[in-house]
């Protein structure tokens, strides 16, 4: 089984498929590097696809210790699997979890970064509920290590943000909650104490993402509620960048509406190596109401 070895002696799993300009996929916290097969399968007819199972989800390691998992690490990893496969730049896709270190990825690692992706990331972003979701994390933590993964799974993924994938498409949430289950228990809990927990909210880094000039897509589904004010946020803060909202869809996006996610991101994608995907044009103020002079 490939696996790359990064900075720190941890061992990660990975897959590749295609050829031409590499994309690396990064999956949320209740996916793996599964979760991305519709993409894979899809993108791969024109670039070289990378999948990844992070720290903490098999086949890759998972360390114990859970100063072994912060979001810094999770970005240094991405930039290891990179330089280990000898990739320069690469196109990043991340949901979630995946989403929020795609954006980490974009502000410590510009020079790697062709463009991001930053899909259904929110969570725990909203300073009225920061409080609220680093307990609920610890809470998620503490029932995946005493209950068990395949247990907890039935539970984490019935969430509110999950019902509308349920609810369409049965098979594929059941594979997506069947996945779930699947996950290390262990590797689970110190990825929600580790990263989830103490990651910083996207708020609090408006003066680096004001900065940041790597071409990126936001996408969000509307009946992803936590999602959809932190989208917003990043688009106008981001100076290039765009926000797709997807009719009701909810947080798992890549593989609840997976031929929309596809078309938008292959647009994107084309767009940014055009050298279309512009910065905002500053007399596009979003102060100015009417034009009267």
């Amino acid at each position: 089984m490939p696996h790359i070895t990064a900075r720190d002696g941890t061992r990660l799993y990975y897959e590749e498929t295609g050829s031409g300009t590499p994309i690396l996929f990064v999956h949320e916290f209740g996916g793996d590097w599964r979760s991305w097969e519709p993409q894979m399968r899809y993108f791969a007819r024109r670039y070289r696809c990378i999948t990844f199972s992070a720290r903490g989800y098999a086949p890759s390691d998972i360390p114990e210790d859970v100063e072994r998992y912060s979001q810094a690490i999770a970005v240094d990893d991405m930039a290891d699997i990179l330089q280990s496969l000898e990739i320069e730049k690469a196109h990043v896709v991340g949901l979630s979890m995946g989403g929020f270190a795609t954006l980490h990825f974009g502000l410590r690692y510009p020079q790697m970064a062709l463009s991001l992706v930053v899909a259904g990331a929110g969570y725990g972003a909203e300073k009225q509920y920061e409080d609220y979701f680093r307990g609920v994390s610890l809470e998620v933590a503490r029932q995946f290590e005493t209950r068990g993964a395949p247990e907890f799974s039935k539970t984490y993924s019935t969430a509110a943000s999950r019902i509308i994938f349920q609810c369409k498409d049965p098979r594929g949430w059941l594979e997506f909650a069947t996945q779930l289950g699947e996950h290390s228990s262990l590797g689970s809990a110190r990825t929600m104490q580790g990263v989830q927990a103490r990651r910083p909210s996207i708020y609090d880094l408006e003066p680096e993402l004001k900065a940041m000039a790597v071409p990126t897509l936001v996408m969000v589904g509307d009946e992803d509620d936590h999602c959809l004010q932190p989208g917003i946020f990043l688009k106008r803060v981001i100076p290039a960048c765009g926000l797709a909202v997807l009719p009701k869809a909810g947080h798992t996006l890549n593989i609840e509406e997976p031929a929309l996610f596809n078309q938008l991101v292959s647009d994107f994608l084309a767009t940014v190596e055009q050298g279309r995907w512009l910065a905002r044009d500053p007399r596009s103020t979003p102060a100015e109401i009417m034009k009267t002079s």
